[in-house]
């Protein structure tokens, strides 16, 4: 006989340990607060070790606690599939995704996980573009811009607003070589096609100007750029969103802090006679709260920073 925990326990302690908090644990699986910390507690007493620790305003997992969320995820993903399996008479419902590629890479595929939980019944299928989107286009059901216009025929909704603003690898400002808006004339700025946000529009607004002669290193897309930053090449105007990791872990900064920093709104746009497909709404709904998410940990690393937007 297999000897396994109590099992409403481990799917609490997931939820709770994915987004490093009961609350919002709790709205996930529409418990209260107190019902989440009972069940993470009667999991801790199973196993005789703490899988949380607790503090007034702070909860991290234990060592522990982290082993345990890696296996217990993988395993609950597991069994999601093999569920969606055994339902071969029921053909699953294909949404097609399509957004920039970097964007796709960064964050969209990282969080797909969550949607499919709620979801397992739908079947994202993701493709790539860059540039507005094609009205006639019939390749996708739901497309990702940042600040595309209207189009005549389509909705479109707001999901999250990005950040953007100069990065560089922290060696560059440890060394003493960015303090000012006019040391940036001693370096190599990085640039892409598909740059919502260009240097020339940064030093304008940050209040000096580029020179002629800058040293400007060019890339077809977001993700090469990015790569040459992270490689020390040089700097390069990114959304913060992207590279939140990079910028907790001290591998990136932000040299000339909120300074011209820029915003920008990301939608999803999608057919008008289309708006009311459960599978667009759920979808739309989905993107609304991770992109909420992904706003909150840019303002608390802000925060962090002692600078405020």
């Amino acid at each position: 006989m297999r000897k396994l925990p109590p099992l409403n326990a481990v799917r609490t302690f997931e939820a709770a340990a994915r987004h490093v908090s009961f609350t919002k644990a709790a709205e996930e699986l529409h418990v209260t607060h107190g019902a989440v910390s009972r069940q993470v507690a009667l999991l801790e007493d199973w196993f005789g070790v703490k899988l949380f620790r607790r503090a007034p305003s702070q909860l991290s997992l234990t060592d522990a606690g982290q082993h345990y969320y890696v296996e217990v995820t993988a395993i609950l993903d597991r069994l999601a599939l093999a569920s969606m399996d055994i339902k071969e008479d029921v053909a699953p419902t294909v949404l097609r995704i399509n957004a920039p590629p970097t964007f796709t890479m960064r964050w969209l595929i990282g969080r797909m996980a969550t949607f499919q939980r709620k979801r397992p019944d739908i079947e994202l299928r993701l493709t790539t573009a860059l540039g507005p989107v094609n009205a006639n286009e019939a390749g996708f059901d739901v497309a990702i811009r940042g600040e595309q216009g209207a189009i005549n025929g389509w909705s479109s909704t707001h999901f999250m607003t990005e950040l953007i603003a100069p990065v560089c690898h922290v060696d560059l400002l440890q060394r003493g070589e960015l303090g000012r808006v006019s040391d940036l004339q001693r370096h190599t700025l990085i640039t892409y096609l598909t740059e919502p946000y260009d240097w020339r529009q940064w030093f304008a607004s940050a209040g000096g100007e580029m020179q002629a002669e800058q040293v400007v290193l060019r890339f077809e897309q977001m993700y090469f750029a990015l790569q040459a930053t992270q490689e020390r090449l040089g700097v390069g105007l990114f959304p913060l969103f992207l590279i939140i990791d990079e910028l907790r872990a001290g591998k990136l900064c932000l040299p000339f802090g909120a300074l011209g920093l820029r915003k920008r709104s990301y939608s999803a746009l999608f057919r008008q006679e289309n708006r009311d497909w459960p599978a667009i709404k759920d979808f739309c709904g989905w993107l609304g709260d991770a992109g909420h998410e992904t706003e909150q940990a840019t303002r608390a690393w802000a925060d962090t920073m002692g600078w405020k937007y």
